[in-house]
């Protein structure tokens, strides 16, 4: 593979993840109308890991090598054990709590800073070197992506709480979504090519995402829990009123997001952050499903797009063209470690 093609794996994962996650926003909206957010996330979950089970299993059968778990070290098994839990159950429980207290404008602006937090952590916590190039472009992407979603969330009125009771805990929940997410991806990074002794392994990212599906669903776990401990209250009963549809038109809109979702967009961002350099630079690239929603909005809700969301999509693909242009300049990747025996890794 020459490095002309190479240094952009990384780049364009990060941007299939980012519409792979404009489908599965769209998706779960629909389900989680008809069944709710709950059963929604629980579901996507318990469809997505027989997916990568599936695929590990099959994978690694034509490779030779039959599994039906990867063979990795004590010390990738933490990492990614985490990883799931705090990037795929404590985020989105931040999220989805932060949406209800400050409404969906402040909590989706306010998680325009994970790639800052992914920087910081590439930078700490990985070592990794960030070319000056490269923070103009995260700086210029993460605000094109932020002046849009203030502009386009403002016009929706009259649904958001200005300083309610729950407002400084909707605030802290938001900046507690951006910052598992970043850092959930830097513990993916950090699983896939932990070493521990002499056996240790680079993992590959489907791989990755299959363990981190099995603990984010675990970490699921109390959450239903709770969810099936308050079925009688009034709560539950004024939500359920709420709903509209089917539930079996629920169901299946979840599985459709669950596969564009949880199994093959994060599939993608592990990727994304496989290939990329730079961590920040990855989440960055993972994050502009608020952009890329626009002709969507256009073309299912037919909103009309003003000049200010035009501007803040061409500012932020400029950002976006920094970054795929300069992600593969720098010499973060660190040294190179063995592949898992009978299972490719997507640079071979």
């Amino acid at each position: 593979m020459n490095l002309e093609t190479g240094h952009l794996i990384g780049p364009a994962a990060g941007l299939a993840t980012s519409f792979l996650w404009v489908l599965t926003s769209l998706f779960f909206t629909a389900g989680g109308k008809r069944i709710g957010s709950t059963k929604v996330n629980t579901f996507r979950l318990m469809v997505a890991v027989p997916l990568h089970a599936t695929t590990f299993s099959i994978a690694a059968s034509a490779a030779g090598a039959p599994a039906i778990f990867p063979q990795i070290t004590n010390l990738q098994l933490l990492y990614l054990a985490l990883s799931g839990f705090i990037g795929l159950t404590v985020c989105d429980q931040a999220l989805f709590t932060a949406f209800i207290d400050i409404g969906p404008r402040r909590a989706l602006l306010i998680m325009t800073t994970s790639p800052l937090f992914a920087t910081l952590f590439g930078v700490v916590g990985l070592g990794e070197p960030l070319l000056p190039i490269e923070i103009v472009g995260i700086a210029v992407t993460v605000g094109g992506v932020a002046w849009v979603v203030s502009e386009r969330a403002a016009k929706q009125g009259g649904n958001e709480q200005d300083h309610g009771e729950h407002f400084k805990r909707g605030v802290i929940l938001a900046f507690v979504a951006a910052a598992s997410q970043a850092a959930g991806t830097m513990l993916s990074k950090l699983g896939m090519s932990a070493e521990s002794g002499a056996g240790a392994v680079q993992l590959d990212p489907q791989s990755a995402t299959y363990v981190r599906m099995i603990f984010g669903l675990i970490g699921m776990a109390p959450l239903v829990l709770a969810y099936a401990m308050r079925r009688g209250s009034e709560t539950h009963r004024k939500a359920k009123a709420r709903r509209r549809g089917s539930a079996a038109g629920g169901y299946a809109f979840t599985v459709a997001g669950a596969i564009v979702g949880p199994f093959l967009g994060v599939w993608m961002s592990l990727v994304a952050i496989s290939e990329t350099p730079s961590l920040g630079v990855a989440q960055t690239l993972i994050s502009l499903s608020p952009i890329m929603i626009l002709p969507f909005a256009v073309w299912i809700h037919k909103e009309r797009l003003s000049t200010r969301a035009v501007i803040g999509a061409v500012i932020a693909l400029a950002g976006t063209a920094l970054l795929a242009l300069f992600a593969g300049n720098g010499d973060g990747g660190g040294p190179a470690t063995e592949s898992q025996p009978g299972i490719a890794s997507p640079a071979d």
